[in-house]
């Protein structure tokens, strides 16, 4: 179907709107090919769409409600912008949902508020999780690149930009903190603590508060994380790029400068940092330019006790931390007095040079003073107030900067350890694409960085989209993609900006104007690069995101990054050992270097003319080192870094600029889509296919499409093939793949149309039958009536009941005769059925008894012969070799024989322990308990359940002899006379009690984690994802990121009667080894309660299961459960249905109505096993499967947030703690049986154990 046929009536289209960006409106007419207009209807009135004739452009397409709010922006029908718009606003404003996927892209929006979805029991949830399986997450990147690096051996990096204040920084610190907790080591190094206390110091040294953003990072950073072969994090390493040096020295309205500065002053009062004399930001002008020297819910002097922490997590000492302080501090007295003063008199910069250790005379001489250098002399001349200022600043700032790699080399050493590197994860948090009103040289440095940034996101996105029609068999065709190579071409060719840049830098007298004046000759003709109309100033480039306009002023002194030789020589005197390494000289040719020293190359030679001696050649001796040449060098480093890895890429959004939680500005948003490539992928996907679907998910959502003939078909990948032919008739509209089906744009919305008519069709028939029936009903009713009026009227009544009396005699001879003759056949049939089944009965039993009897043998030799042969040695002669025997951990009857002999083992030790007892021997008695707590010790590590279960249940029934026959009254109350007189006579065995009762425990702990890792795989698949209500199906697209399980992957599927039947397995091997029923209950709960827990926490972090089908599922299964505790007799003393409450609280959330007040009141009063949290987080995840289910309104969550903020206590977490264990209690049981009676069966060859 053409997409220029979608246009048709009630279907929705996106017009441009200045304030919204875009605006929805109805189509109140049909298009027809020649119309001019589009007859369309806005909220606020109707309206005509005028079209270009020639060649109409048609408005966008609206998606379906249905499709709108989905977890990948790749799952709607029409990709463009204003659906992406609109998919996030809708994810963002009512579902309060940050984060959203786009193809490969994370699309993350800072909320501006605390939320609880990033707690340890998060990172468990997703650990392990393949991408898409659960809602999208910066800590399901972070698994997928860790999973990836493993699984195929290859680095990774993940790619965090935006903006200022986008949550760049938080993103980037939430990767490597997942990374720490999933790969934790053993090491006694704690690497992984090292890496995350990072993060406080690089933020302390090298962010600030700007107008955009309280905590804005001012440079970018590289943290590459080491791993060996076991993936185990072994040490990291930090590269940082485009520090902003010049705000050291200046800043903006309301801006701060680096946080440290306020956060020294902050302690200026403290001993250690009373050396430093320091006093208030305020009266400092380096900290004082914005206004405010204070940030609103910041406490500087808190934030320096933890930078100081974390410094000395990574190993330095307080001492070294100081010294690093030192030469901060000395950068704020540079900048008090108000004129620099030609003497050493000022305290200011006495101060300075007092605390670096430099001497006051050189540094006052040379701010104040220039060295020229000319053929027949050196001048000394003094320079203006201005260039002096400038020295000054241009000293700060290199100070500054040497320092701040001076702490990142520290960190760096800090966090290498011993270890070879196997592998390495690497995170950038660099700066997206920034246009102000006001561009400068750091704007067109970090923009050049971002360009080189989007070619290869690009090239990444465009191969991944030709890797994917390869693998499913789907001919490629070219894409025509926005390619922004001239763009870098014009900036970093030969005789492009910045070769015209470094050629301006490098003449003494050269000026911005010149240099701009050279942009406007050599690169005029380029389109991607004009003049603006009113400023000679000024020079406009045309970037991949906007178009952006830079100011010329000052690109070539902080290009020079100038600082005169005489004031380094100066510093290199310093006796402050870290200052004079700061200027230490670069040895030539480094990496990312370039210096040029502007003096002599040899000794001016003298004219042979006198007169010409006379004439100087003024030269003036300074060192300029080239900023941007370092900076393209370390950007090409990178792009060859990042080429090497598989990138994965994180994208923050900043949705308002006030800063308001959950404020949704469409036009900000739309700037930062536009400049961080997320328009660009759906641009590259909107070429060919962009709507994919797996066949499986097809098959559910379409089979109300399928007829009769269609569905009986057993290959349903056939049935789609054949449903879509039918439905589609042009084939170009779709592929079909190995695993998938490809739509074009639109197809996916033709189809749902498809499907709501047919829907709406049989809503209509139901209606009209169910309404029929009525009327009938009700007109039948009325007939009898009026029939019934008629008959007394007319006297029929009288004559029906003479009537009736006759034939009633007659009825009742016929029903006498017919009930005896059925009598005499039902007593024949039940004689021979009776007959029948007794024979049946007898040769089934004798068939069953002959084999459990053969199989009684077989156990018996093979298994009780390790048994009896470890007591042989003891009961008769030889306890003391019990402790050499290891045999303990290799105990595990099966079969019947457990049934023969139910905790035989404790009774035969308890035996031994007797007839210690009775010899008097204490050190055979000790030996034997030794030895048996030895050989337990080795069951608690094993694995195996089968063995964990049968030795708790001997455990525990030894521990009841032990209780039973010590002779304490209170355990001898139920005691038979032959028991108590059987009581142990000679030793108290009440120490080693407790010690079997501590083993029980471990081995009941074990016994559990044994459970719940063989249930954990069925849990997900059987509660939630296998659909067990036929007809109710609750599947939708899922896009680019598509979940793991799927019919055509060689996977076991698990179903709730999996779930089942592994819970019935667990039972019966419990109550095959006569584990107490007390203990089975309480094995049962702790295991419902895992089920409970799993379920919910998946719901909570899993939009799509939040559905009132899925509910329905979700209610369905739990009566599963349910009946399965009353088919093993469970429900009463265990409380296991307790554990479901959340559950099924969660369940009926998602079924109920959620509009009225009422709905609330309701909610409030029926959920009360949930949290605030919980409640909250699950109506706004609510999403409808079909357009006859409304959405859950923002109003009516926050009027059930209000009424929940009356409730006391509860907790505020998100998740259940699937690792909580109820506390195990081994109550006490007397046994009624006599160990003296105990009979041991001939067949099991026990002959050589004697009775005493």
């Amino acid at each position: 179907m053409a997409l220029s046929e979608l246009y048709t009536k009630y279907n929705r289209v996106w017009i441009p709107d200045e304030e919204h960006v875009w605006k929805s409106a109805e189509i109140l007419r049909d298009f027809k090919p020649g119309d001019d207009t589009l007859q369309l209807q806005l909220e606020d009135g109707t309206m005509l769409y005028s079209l270009d004739t020639s060649s109409p452009q048609l408005p966008h397409l609206r998606n379906p409600d249905i499709l709108v709010g989905e977890n990948d922006l790749t799952a709607l029908s029409y990709l463009h912008e204003p659906a992406v718009l609109h998919n996030l606003k809708v994810r963002f404003v009512e579902s309060k949902i940050i984060y959203t996927y786009c193809g490969i892209i994370l699309v993350a929006v800072n909320p501006y508020k605390q939320l609880h979805i990033y707690g340890d029991a998060v990172i468990h949830a997703y650990s392990g999780q393949n991408m898409g399986d659960m809602d999208p997450h910066i800590f399901a990147v972070a698994e997928e690149a860790y999973k990836q690096m493993a699984r195929n051996n290859k680095n990774q990096s993940i790619i965090v930009s935006g903006e200022s204040g986008a949550g760049k920084t938080v993103s980037a610190r939430y990767a490597m903190r997942y990374f720490a907790m999933v790969s934790k080591s053993g090491s006694k190094t704690h690497v992984e603590d090292k890496v995350l206390a990072s993060n406080p110091i690089t933020e302390a040294i090298g962010n600030a508060k700007t107008t955009r953003n309280d905590n804005s990072s001012r440079f970018g950073k590289y943290t590459e994380i080491s791993f060996d072969r076991r993936y185990q994090i072994i040490g990291a390493n930090m590269r940082t790029y485009l520090l902003e040096k010049s705000r050291v020295v200046s800043q903006s309205e309301s801006e701060r400068n680096y946080h440290i500065f306020y956060q020294m002053c902050a302690c200026a009062d403290q001993p250690e940092f009373k050396s430093l004399r320091l006093c208030e930001a305020d009266e400092f002008r380096y900290t004082s330019m914005g206004g405010e020297t204070a940030i609103e819910g910041v406490d500087d002097r808190k934030d320096m006790e933890e930078t100081r922490r974390t410094f000395s997590l990574l190993g330095e000492r307080h001492r070294s931390f100081l010294s690093l302080c030192r030469p901060t501090s000395r950068c704020l007295p540079l900048c008090r007095p108000t004129s620099l003063c030609r003497s050493t008199s000022d305290p200011h910069i006495a101060a300075f040079c007092d605390l670096l250790r430099v001497s006051p005379d050189g540094v006052t001489r040379w701010l104040c003073h220039r060295r020229f250098v000319m053929v027949a002399e050196t001048v000394v001349k003094p320079v203006t107030s201005k260039r002096a200022v400038n020295a000054r600043d241009a000293l700060a700032k290199q100070i500054y900067a040497h320092l701040f790699d001076c702490v990142i080399q520290k960190i760096n050493a800090a966090l290498q350890v011993p270890g070879k590197q196997h592998s390495f994860i690497g995170v950038l948090d660099i700066y997206g694409f920034e246009t102000f009103d006001i561009n400068s040289f750091e704007q067109f440095c970090i923009n050049y960085a971002n360009e080189k940034l989007q070619q290869q996101f690009n090239l990444h996105v465009f191969k991944l989209e030709q890797e994917e029609y390869m693998k499913e068999d789907i001919p490629w065709t070219l894409i025509d993609f926005y390619d922004n190579q001239p763009v870098i071409d014009l900036i970093e060719a030969k005789m492009g900006i910045l070769d015209l840049l470094d050629e301006e830098c490098l003449f003494p007298q050269g000026t911005d104007q010149n240099w701009l004046q050279k942009l406007y000759n050599y690169l005029a003709d380029n389109p991607l690069f004009e003049k603006p109309r009113m400023s000679n100033e000024a020079f406009i480039i045309q970037h991949f995101a906007d178009k952006v306009e830079y100011q010329c002023w000052g690109f070539l002194e902080k290009n020079r990054d100038t600082l005169y030789e005489e004031l380094i020589d100066t510093m290199r005197t310093s006796k402050f050992p870290l200052l004079a390494n700061f200027f230490l000289e670069e040895e030539p040719g480094g990496v990312g270097s370039k210096g040029i020293k502007v003096r002599p190359a040899r000794p001016g030679v003298k004219p042979t003319n006198k007169n010409l001696r006379t004439t100087s050649v003024c030269i003036l001796s300074m060192y300029v080192t080239l900023f941007f040449f370092q900076f393209r060098s370390s950007l090409y480093l990178l792009m060859e870094t990042l080429n090497a890895t598989t990138p994965h890429y994180v994208r923050c959004i900043k949705p308002n600029e006030e800063k308001m939680p959950f404020e949704y500005d469409s036009k900000r948003v739309v700037q930062q889509l536009r400049a961080c490539g997320v328009l660009e992928t759906i641009h590259i996907s909107a070429q060919s296919y962009p709507s994919r679907w797996t066949y499986i998910e097809f098959y559910s959502r379409y089979s109300i499409l399928m007829s009769q003939q269609e569905l009986v078909l057993t290959d349903k990948k056939q049935t789609c093939r054949t449903v879509l032919q039918r439905l589609i008739q042009d084939s170009n509209q779709y592929k079909f793949g190995r695993t998938k089906i490809f739509f074009r744009a639109g197809q996916v919305a033709y189809l749902e149309k498809l499907r709501l008519d047919r829907l709406r069709g049989a809503c209509v028939t139901i209606q009209k039958h169910v309404r029929g029936w009525s009327h009938r009903r009700t007109f039948l009713r009325m007939r009898e009536a009026a029939i019934i009026l008629q008959q007394y009227v007319r006297g029929q009544r009288r004559i029906r009941c003479e009537t009736g009396k006759r034939l009633r005699g007659y009825g009742w001879a016929a029903v006498v005769i017919q009930r005896y003759w059925r009598g005499h056949l039902t007593r024949q049939i039940f004689r021979m059925v009776r007959s029948s089944s007794i024979i049946i009965q007898a040769f089934t039993r004798g068939w069953i008894a002959r084999k459990r009897y053969k199989k009684v043998l077989c156990c018996v030799l093979s298994e009780i012969d390790l048994i009896l042969l470890y007591f042989s040695s003891c009961v008769s002669v030889n306890l003391a070799h019990v402790c050499n025997c290891p045999m303990f951990a290799d105990l595990k009857p099966r079969g019947v024989v457990v049934n023969m002999i139910p905790n035989m083992a404790a009774q035969l030790l308890f035996m031994c322990v007797r007839h210690a007892d009775y010899l008097n021997d204490g050190a055979k008695l000790k030996s034997l308990m030794n030895a048996i707590i030895s050989g337990v010790k080795k069951v608690i590590t094993v694995t195996d359940f089968e063995l964990l279960s049968f030795w708790l249940s001997n455990m525990y029934h030894m521990l009841n002899c032990l209780k039973q026959y010590s002779g304490e009254e209170e355990f001898m109350k139920q005691n038979s006379p032959r028991q108590k007189k059987n009581c142990l006579q000679n030793f108290d065995l009440s120490e080693h009690r407790q010690i079997f009762s501590d083993l029980a425990i471990r081995i009941y702990h074990q016994f559990i984690s044994v459970m719940e890792k063989a249930l954990m795989p069925m849990i997900v698949p059987g509660m939630l994802e296998h659909e067990s209500l036929q007809g109710i199906s609750s599947m939708k697209p899922t896009g680019f990121r598509k979940r793991s399980s799927s019919i055509y992957e060689d996977q076991e599927i698990y179903t709730i009667s999996s779930l089942l039947q592994q819970l019935s397995l667990y039972h019966s091997t419990m109550s095959q080894h006569g584990m107490e029923e007390g203990l089975v209950r309480q094995a049962v709960k702790q295991t419902f309660f895992l089920v409970g827990a799993a379920t919910l926490n998946n719901i909570l972090l899993r939009k799509d299961m939040c559905s009132c089908r899925k509910g329905m599922q979700i209610r369905c299964n739990i009566s599963y459960l349910e009946e399965w505790l009353k088919e093993k007799d469970l429900v009463q003393g265990t409380s296991a249905m307790e554990t479901l409450k959340p559950l099924c609280q969660a369940a009926w959330l998602l079924q109920v109505n959620k509009t009225t007040d009422d709905d609330a009141k309701e909610i409030i009063e029926q959920c009360s096993e949930l949290n605030t949290v919980q409640i909250v987080k699950i109506l706004n995840s609510y999403t409808p499967i079909d357009d006859f289910e409304k959405r859950v309104a923002p109003s009516f969550v926050r009027k059930v947030q209000g009424l929940l903020q009356d409730r006391e206590g509860g907790s505020s977490q998100l998740m259940l703690d699937t690792q909580y264990r109820f506390q195990v209690t081994f109550p006490f049981t007397p046994s009624s049986q006599a160990l003296e009676l105990l009979q041991l069966p001939s067949s099991l060859r026990l002959g050589f154990i004697t009775r005493i």
